[in-house]
């Protein structure tokens, strides 16, 4: 069953905007080794760390969005391509454990993306491929629909690792698929912010409080310990998003930002800020 006395970092960063090879080598060079320099033994990044998340999508009508798209797509990977290769090859380097969210570029379609996510072993292996089952709201502009191949837990050393991505985490069919594996560590990540109204109208949504419901709630009903980990959204993404529109500017300065956090008791538990 393994050991569940163990450190995990949550990295709490920010990528390389649209940069993937950078933003590969800040997660391998920088956090990965800090974090097991800190003796963690799982390392998790956010929704779309590689290479960023396409919050632009919520901010532009469709037809304004045509060169943000060409940007992603371009900076979007395989998922046997260097840039992930270069993570796994920092988790092995490090002997820990690794999970990473990432742009999945379609090698059978040109302009196909997935919203992909792996967990990699402390010896380089890629241990669960999952592709986000469906999009949710302005992400269907940009990722196509996954499929459940990617709904296993994996049995390690540290224990039994699970996860699902974003509002996958509402879908009750899709959690106890992994309940039913005998999940003992569930990994909810999410994107850094995640405008749904202009921030001056009512009833908002609080993406803080929703991904504490819904995390505590499935750690509840499974008997296991959470790490939920969002992105942080710096300048120079709001730079490349915004571009010179203070409108967008705006919407985004006033949109809450997501956290990241632990339920259960993971002992010495990081957050990589």
């Amino acid at each position: 069953m393994g050991n569940m006395n163990f450190k995990a970092a949550a990295a709490h960063v920010a990528p390389v905007y649209l940069d993937p090879v950078a933003s590969g080598e800040k997660a391998a060079c920088s956090v990965v080794a800090e974090a097991a320099r800190n003796g963690a033994s799982l390392v998790v990044f956010s929704e779309s760390f590689l290479p960023g998340f396409p919050v632009w999508a919520a901010l532009y009508p469709p037809i304004q969005s045509h060169e943000h798209f060409k940007r992603f797509l371009n900076a979007s990977v395989y998922v046997d391509g260097p840039e992930i290769e270069r993570v796994r090859k920092a988790a092995s380097d490090n002997g820990v454990f690794v999970s990473i969210g990432f742009s999945e570029r379609n090698p059978a379609s040109v302009a196909g993306l997935w919203n992909s996510n792996v967990l990699i072993s402390d010896t380089g292996e890629i241990l669960i491929h999952h592709r986000k089952l469906v999009a949710t709201f302005f992400e269907k502009l940009v990722w196509d629909p996954g499929d459940g191949a990617g709904l296993v837990v994996a049995n390690t050393r540290i224990g039994r690792i699970g996860g699902l991505i974003c509002g996958e985490n509402t879908n009750p069919l899709a959690r106890y698929s992994l309940m039913t594996q005998a999940e003992q560590v569930h990994i909810s990540t999410y994107p850094p912010i995640w405008p749904t109204r202009v921030p001056t109208e009512s009833d908002n949504y609080d993406n803080r409080a929703a991904n504490r419901i819904r995390a505590s709630s499935h750690c509840f009903e499974a008997k296991c310990f959470g790490i939920v980990v969002a992105g942080r959204f710096d300048e120079s993404t709001r730079r490349a998003v915004a571009l010179d529109d203070t409108t967008i500017a705006a919407i985004i300065d006033a949109g809450p930002r997501a956290s990241s956090f632990f339920f259960g008791r993971l002992v010495r538990q990081l957050v990589m800020k």
